[in-house]
C-alpha cells in the first residue's frame, strides 16, 4: 500500500499551481497574491495632521499654558483634500484638519481641545514641541518598497493597503473550478422517495460546501448510475470547462466500481493508500484534466478531504500555510488501530486552563459510514501506522478543524 505522506505529495504534485490572473480588487477577497505589489505611492504620501487642531510653529507656542495662553492670529483654514497649502508665516497659526497637508513653516499641531477653537484669532493653552501629532510621509511604506509581499492572503486590510498604493487590480492565483461527481446507483436526490434498498445523496453536497470554503467555482454532478458508457457520456463533455474533477464512490476493488472501470487505461491509476478510512483512492489525467478519485462512504470522503485535497487545493491556490493546526493531547478513552495503516478518527478536543496537554476523546466508531458522529467533532485524531493500540492517557497528534 502507498503510504499517506506519499499519497498526499501525488495529490498535491497532481493539482500543481494554479495560474495568475489580474483581477479587480473587489474580486481579490480570499485570493493569494501571485507577485509583489510594491508602493506606487508612499503612506501617507505627504505629511499631514494626525489632529484636528491647529498647525504651528513650536517655538512661538513654547510658553503656552492653561493659565497663560498664547494668542495667535489664524491665517488660513486647511481641510482634509487641499491642494494649494499655503506657508505659514511666524507667529500665526493655520487651521487644521485630520488629514490635511502640514503646511510649509509649521513643524507640529496643537489640538482644537488644547484651545479655544477660535477661527480669526486663537487661544492656546498647551505648549507644543517639534513633530507633535504629525503623520511623518512614508512612516507607513515607503514609495518603491514591498507594500504586499507574493503568497499573501488577500483580506480587508490588504485589499485597503493595495487601493491606497494606487491599485485597482492585483495579480492572484485564479480560484480553481473544480468539477464534483458523486456516482451510485444506489444514490437519491433529495426529496425524492427513496425505495428499499436506495439511499439519499450526501458526498457532494460536502464536497462541494469544503472545496468552496478554500475559494474554488464547484459544479457538481449528483448520483451518476453504476454504468461506464453513461458515466463518460455525462462527465467528458464538462472537462473542458474544469481545472479539477473529484469523484466520490465507485473505486474499490469490487463489481460496479464505475469510476475505476471507466477510467483506468485513460490515465487514471487506482491503488490502496495505508490509510483508515479511505484506502481505495484513484488519481491522474483524463483529457488532460486532473481527476482525484475519493471512496464512497461519506466518512471516508471527508477524512480523504482533509488529509489529501484540502491541502494540495490550498497550495494550488498559492497558500503556504496549508496544514491544520496540530496539537498533542491526552486520549480519554483508548482507542485500537489496524496494524500498518494510519487512523483518522473523529474526535472532541478541549484544553484546560493552566494545562500544557489538552484532553481528546473520539466521537462514533471507526466505521466509514458513522456521518452523524463527524458533526460532533472539532478534530482529527491520528494514531501512525505502528500504533495498534492507545491506551486511555496516552499523548496522541490531534488536527483541529
Amino acid at each position: 500500500m502507498i503510504s499517506v505522506d506519499q499519497y498526499r505529495a501525488t495529490i498535491t504534485e497532481l493539482l500543481g499551481t494554479a495560474p495568475a490572473v489580474s483581477l479587480p480588487l473587489a474580486d481579490c477577497a480570499g485570493l493569494v497574491l501571485a507577485e509583489d505589489v510594491p508602493a506606487g505611492v508612499s503612506l501617507p504620501p505627504f505629511d499631514n495632521s494626525a489632529m484636528d487642531g491647529y498647525a504651528v510653529r513650536a517655538v512661538d507656542v513654547a510658553s503656552a499654558s492653561q493659565d497663560r495662553p498664547v494668542e495667535l492670529p489664524v491665517a488660513e483654514d486647511i481641510p482634509a483634500g487641499r491642494t494649494d497649502v499655503p506657508v505659514l508665516l511666524p507667529g500665526t497659526a493655520h487651521r487644521i484638519m485630520t488629514g490635511a497637508p502640514l503646511p510649509p513653516g509649521a513643524d507640529s499641531v496643537v489640538m482644537v481641545e488644547h484651545t479655544d477653537g477660535g477661527t480669526e484669532r486663537v487661544l492656546i493653552r498647551h505648549a507644543s514641541t517639534p513633530g507633535t501629532h504629525l503623520r511623518r510621509t512614508g512612516e507607513d511604506v515607503k514609495q518603491g518598497a514591498v507594500a504586499l509581499h507574493r503568497g499573501t492572503v488577500l483580506g480587508p486590510a490588504q485589499l485597503g493597503l493595495a487601493s491606497a498604493v494606487g491599485l485597482d487590480r492585483l495579480s492572484v492565483h485564479r480560484p480553481l473550478r473544480v468539477l464534483v461527481v458523486s456516482t451510485g446507483s444506489e444514490l437519491v436526490v433529495p426529496p425524492a422517495p427513496l425505495r428499499h434498498g436506495q439511499i439519499y445523496e450526501s458526498n457532494s453536497v460536502m464536497l462541494a460546501a469544503a472545496i468552496r470554503a478554500l475559494g474554488c467555482e464547484v459544479e457538481v454532478v449528483r448520483s451518476v448510475v453504476d454504468d461506464v458508457p453513461t458515466f463518460r457520456a455525462t462527465i467528458e463533455p464538462k472537462l473542458a470547462s474544469a481545472d479539477l474533477v473529484v469523484t466520490s464512490g465507485g473505486v474499490s476493488a469490487g463489481a460496479y466500481e464505475v469510476v475505476k472501470d471507466a477510467l483506468t487505461g485513460l490515465g487514471v491509476t487506482f491503488a490502496k493508500v495505508a490509510i483508515q478510512p479511505g484506502g481505495p483512492q484513484g488519481n491522474g489525467r483524463w483529457h488532460g484534466v486532473p481527476v482525484v478519485s475519493l471512496p464512497g462512504n461519506p466518512v471516508s470522503v471527508l477524512v480523504s478531504f482533509e488529509v489529501f485535497l484540502r491541502p494540495a487545493l490550498l497550495a494550488a491556490l498559492g497558500h503556504a500555510d496549508v496544514d491544520r493546526r496540530r496539537v498533542r493531547a491526552r486520549l480519554t478513552e483508548g482507542l485500537k488501530s489496524p496494524s500498518g495503516r494510519k487512523q483518522f478518527r473523529r474526535g472532541y478536543y478541549w484544553h484546560h486552563e493552566g494545562e500544557v496537554t489538552g484532553e481528546v476523546g473520539p466521537r462514533g466508531g471507526p466505521g466509514s459510514h458513522l456521518l452523524a458522529a463527524f458533526t460532533q467533532a472539532n478534530c482529527l485524531i491520528v494514531l501512525p501506522e505502528e500504533v495498534t493500540e492507545a491506551p486511555e492517557g496516552t499523548e496522541v497528534d490531534v488536527l483541529l478543524f
